[in-house]
């Protein structure tokens, strides 16, 4: 079978894939348009999240066999049509698990002890003790939307620190285990200090978080989102932040990730956040390290190892 890789993975990839049978063709920097002209001399399309996978490119890709995800969400891809072709789906949620779960505990722990305000205000001569004054995460309780490998590695993490963590799956059941309560949507809204989110993207998640669903919470809370930024609806966020509902935001991904597309109202939005000294950013980096890259090619093509023997 012939791959072609759209994006920039770990150089390993290449031998991986050959040890298995695959003959890989590395062109991380070919274009949309590029790849319409030759997508249809390949079996398998492998890809992070440069190119969306919709009926145009299906349509042109006629010996596609595989789609491999290299990372966990699957929003770029139009699932209905790949199905209907009946082309193979794989990803590797288990290959940045553990770096989503690490850099979501570190966000809310710099986000809760004010560390990007303290460090910004000692390199500029100014030491301020009292208005750099944190909060423990110790006895709180932490809400996790989403228990599948993010929400769960973020459990495993931050149970170490004496929280109460409790988990709310729409698609689960069963899912409570040693590090985190399974509990209702009610539950989450009532007893929550903290939320995370690690859901994918989907028509249902896309504009989750506004106002209603803010407003639902009992306690003013801090969030943390590594999942995608079109979950939650930034002007809402604004408003809560505003009111101290929302008492800080930790956000390593935004609706809109591509400055130069950013709209109007987006740039306003983007401005007002970057105002705050109780929002944190990262550059949706919570998966993207360097271990990270190697295990996800590991999963990535032992999956594709077991698929191709199905084919």
């Amino acid at each position: 079978m012939k791959f072609i890789i759209v994006d920039e993975m770990h150089p390993s990839i290449v031998s991986m894939l050959e040890g298995i049978g695959i003959v890989p063709d590395y062109r991380p920097s070919v274009t949309r348009v590029d790849l319409l002209k030759i997508i249809m001399n390949y079996d398998g399309l492998m890809v992070r999240s440069k190119v969306r996978i919709d009926k145009e490119l299906l349509d042109i890709a006629t010996n596609l066999k595989i789609i491999a995800r290299a990372g966990a969400g699957l929003d770029q891809i139009d699932i209905e049509e790949v199905e209907h072709r009946k082309i193979k789906v794989v990803n590797a949620p288990e290959g940045n698990r553990d770096a989503v779960g690490e850099h979501a505990v570190g966000m809310l722990l710099s986000l809760m002890n004010k560390m990007q305000t303290g460090d910004k205000e000692v390199r500029n001569g100014i030491w301020k003790r009292e208005k750099n004054r944190g909060y423990e995460v110790g006895g709180l309780t932490i809400g996790i939307i989403g228990y599948g490998n993010m929400g769960k590695a973020f459990a495993k993490r931050i149970k170490g620190f004496g929280c109460r963590v409790i988990a709310y799956d729409k698609y689960l059941s069963g899912y409570g285990d040693e590090f985190a309560e399974e509990v209702s949507m009610e539950e989450i809204f009532k007893d929550a200090d903290v939320l995370s989110l690690h859901i994918p993207l989907t028509e249902v998640s896309r504009r989750m978080v506004d106002k209603k669903f803010i407003e639902n919470f009992k306690k003013d809370f801090w969030l943390v989102n590594t999942a995608r930024g079109e979950v939650v609806l930034q002007a809402d966020l604004i408003d809560a932040l505003n009111s101290g509902k929302i008492r800080g935001a930790a956000l390593d991904v935004l609706e809109n990730e591509k400055f130069e597309t950013l709209t109007s109202i987006q740039k306003l939005n983007l401005e007002n956040l970057v105002e705050r000294e109780n929002v944190l950013f990262t550059p949706h980096v919570a998966g993207w390290t360097y271990e990270s890259l190697v295990k996800i090619n590991e999963v990535l093509v032992e999956k594709l190892r077991e698929s191709i023997a199905k084919i």
